[in-house]
């Protein structure tokens, strides 16, 4: 079952719930995927690929907005848009661990041959690549600089565990 095939049918599964946040969530996230197959250019069908970059888009976004309205003082409309986000990611593949990811970095900047901070494209070309939605890429790009500066790398991220390496 694709992505789209699946957020149609968990969007019936909401109202029969009555869930309204996931509901809203879900036909935020099904309006963006209609608005990608109906572009100009597409042949009209949504690879799973798209529909993950779509998601890690409408995540980041609403992690956004909610840092907004924090800053803002506005915690109540905070707490909805990372109700909508913890919604959306679950539809991402999970998120990598902090050791899982510095040591996929480091396999990557010795497989690349990097050793300064002028290599930090090509590393990152390679990631990019390789992660997938898996890692957040401001958060790896931060990593790589340091990394390939020779600062110590120890960083906390937000996501929980993953299994897999890059």
């Amino acid at each position: 079952m694709s992505l789209f095939d699946q957020i149609s049918s968990d969007i019936k599964a909401a109202m029969l719930a009555r869930d309204k946040q996931r509901l809203e969530a879900l036909r935020g996230v099904k309006k963006e995927f209609l608005e990608a197959k109906t572009a100009k250019g597409s042949d009209g069908d949504l690879p799973d690929e798209t529909a993950m970059k779509i998601l890690v888009k409408m995540v980041k976004q609403r992690k956004d907005s909610a840092q907004i309205y924090i800053e803002q003082n506005r915690p109540e409309l905070a707490e909805g848009e990372l109700a909508e986000a913890k919604i959306i990611e679950e539809y991402l593949p999970q998120q990598m661990t902090e050791e899982e990811l510095e040591t996929a970095l480091k396999a990557i900047i010795a497989e690349s041959g990097a050793t300064s901070a002028k290599d930090m494209g090509k590393v990152m070309g390679i990631v990019t690549a390789k992660a997938k939605g898996r890692a957040d890429m401001k958060i790896v790009g931060g990593l790589v600089k340091k990394m390939l500066q020779g600062q110590p790398t120890h960083v906390a991220l937000s996501s929980t565990a993953g299994s897999e390496v890059i």
